[in-house]
């Protein structure tokens, strides 16, 4: 009698009584038996479903535009699934995108089949492939920080999230051995992104792990390229650096807009320095502190004109760019709209001795300040939207030495100088003003700093009454509010960007 002997579950080996009597049979259990997997081969099926308006819901128009396109040409196989369920790549591509949490992203925002899920029919596989396809593409438009436009969350954002073109994703994905890697690739290099990451898995509270989450996202809307050399001012921190090949080589206290004037989160690309620059006195500052003292008091009939006032401030008044005499206006009754008042370089002149300019659509830019007593406080909010930067002059020569090679003893003639001079840059210098109200220092220590403009919509602190600098032409005025304890600067916090 032949001997029956289970290799496994199933598979039963017939071994003869005697070695050479016959040859070994091999017997597959048909009702253990599982069909191989197979190409799915379900195009059609395919086309149809992606024509249905219900496919559009909760998408970006874009991801449907280019995901209808990608299907209507294609004629090969389903890419996640098989005749047996989903293929091998389909799988993980559900892994990934099911451990979304983990990059500080919303699984919600993605909805996929289970892992165990096995569609049937034809109509169903195909919804099932579709929906694979979108949500792989709408994390992929997460990953970039592009599910909303930063303008629309709050208007002081200006970056505009660099996403992938959906076109170009799908069809990396449909060639690529391991199109999870893809989806992973898409989330930010930056050093600080990376660190926050690792301490959102150890975060201590739900206000924590927003905080956390809040600050990974706005590292998605930020260039993938800080460039070699750039400047960072991160606005709630009241400090901007100078950053050469990531490391910080010049840090510096910043005053940034109150409340009411925002200073506005853009990157751009410093063209100019200005030296000893003029001022264009603002029409409203003009008429409030100026104009009362032109047009005279202590008289019922108002007085003399007294033009001497424009001497002191330094201010000349210009007529369609050509200087007017300001005794032969009749200030009474003169119409400001057709006037500009320039101001020249010097003590009371609020923009200090150096401007730096890097064109953007927010129309802003940073300066030195003759109000140099504001940056001993802990808590700098004040005045107008243009940053102000403490030791303006070391910024500047750090910058030009960068750019143009200058040394900085050219520059501290050139300042010294008193005259007003234009430098262009050879090597345009990125700018980055950021809002990050948390980062990760090299140990690991989350560090935080206070919400000033509310956008984390977290409990914040109080900020300091605003004072508006740039009210009044005039500098040198005391500050009424005590200095604070000033806080340290955190020497490389923002420095570092993977290559």
């Amino acid at each position: 009698m032949p001997q029956s002997s289970r290799a496994d579950d199933t598979v039963i080996l017939e071994i003869p009584d005697h070695p050479g009597a016959g040859a070994v049979d091999l017997q597959v259990e048909e009702e253990d038996a599982e069909p191989p997997a197979e190409e799915l081969m379900i195009a059609d099926a395919i086309k149809v479903q992606s024509n249905k308006p219900s496919l559009q819901k909760g998408q970006h128009a874009d991801d449907v535009a280019a995901l209808t396109e990608f299907y209507r040409t294609r004629t090969g196989p389903a890419l996640w699934l098989t005749t047996a369920g989903f293929s091998e790549r389909g799988a993980a591509l559900l892994e990934v995108i099911g451990k979304a949490d983990n990059w500080g992203l919303d699984p919600t925002a993605f909805p996929v089949p289970p892992k165990d899920y096995k569609p049937s029919s034809a109509e169903d596989q195909a919804a099932t492939e579709l929906a694979i396809s979108l949500a792989a593409l709408k994390y992929a438009r997460a990953a970039r920080g592009g599910l909303d436009d930063p303008k629309n969350i709050n208007p002081i954002y200006g970056h505009e999230p660099t996403v992938r073109p959906p076109a170009e994703v799908l069809k990396e994905l449909s060639t690529a051995s391991a199109p999870d890697e893809v989806l992973l690739e898409l989330h930010p290099k930056h050093e600080q992104f990376v660190r926050l990451r690792k301490a959102l898995a150890n975060a201590k509270s739900e206000n924590e792990d927003l905080l956390l989450r809040r600050n990974m996202n706005r590292w998605r809307w930020m260039p993938e390229d800080l460039g070699a050399t750039y400047v960072w001012l991160n606005i709630p921190e009241f400090m901007v650096y100078a950053v050469e090949d990531g490391k910080t080589v010049e840090s510096e206290k910043a005053l940034v807009g109150a409340t009411s004037s925002p200073t506005p989160v853009l990157s751009a690309d410093m063209t100019e320095i200005v030296f000893n620059p003029e001022r264009i006195v603002p029409p409203a500052v003009f008429r409030r502190d100026v104009l009362p003292k032109l047009r005279g008091s202590g008289s019922f009939f108002g007085g003399t004109p007294n033009t001497a006032v424009l001497d002191q401030y330094g201010i000349t008044v210009k007529k369609g760019g050509r200087t007017v005499d300001p005794k032969t206006i009749d200030w009474r009754k003169a119409n400001l709209s057709g006037l500009t008042f320039v101001q020249k370089p010097g003590r009371t002149n609020i923009m200090g001795n150096v401007q730096f300019l890097f064109p953007n659509d927010r129309k802003v830019f940073m300066r030195a300040t003759t109000f140099g007593g504001k940056f001993a406080r802990d808590t700098r909010a004040d005045g107008a939207k243009e940053p102000r930067v403490d030791n303006a002059e070391d910024l500047a020569a750090r910058i030009l030495a960068a750019s143009n090679g200058t040394s900085s003893a050219t520059v501290r003639q050139q300042i010294a100088s008193g005259k007003t001079s234009r430098v262009s840059l050879t090597k345009p210098i990125p700018v980055h003003l950021t809002y990050f109200t948390a980062v990760v220092g090299d140990d690991g220590t989350v560090k935080t700093f206070g919400d000033i403009y509310e956008l984390d919509n977290l409990p914040a602190a109080t900020p300091a009454p605003a004072e508006d600098a740039s009210s009044a032409p005039a500098a040198g005025a005391p500050s009424s509010e005590a200095p604070d304890t000033v806080r340290k600067p955190i020497n490389g916090s923002l420095a570092t960007t993977s290559p």
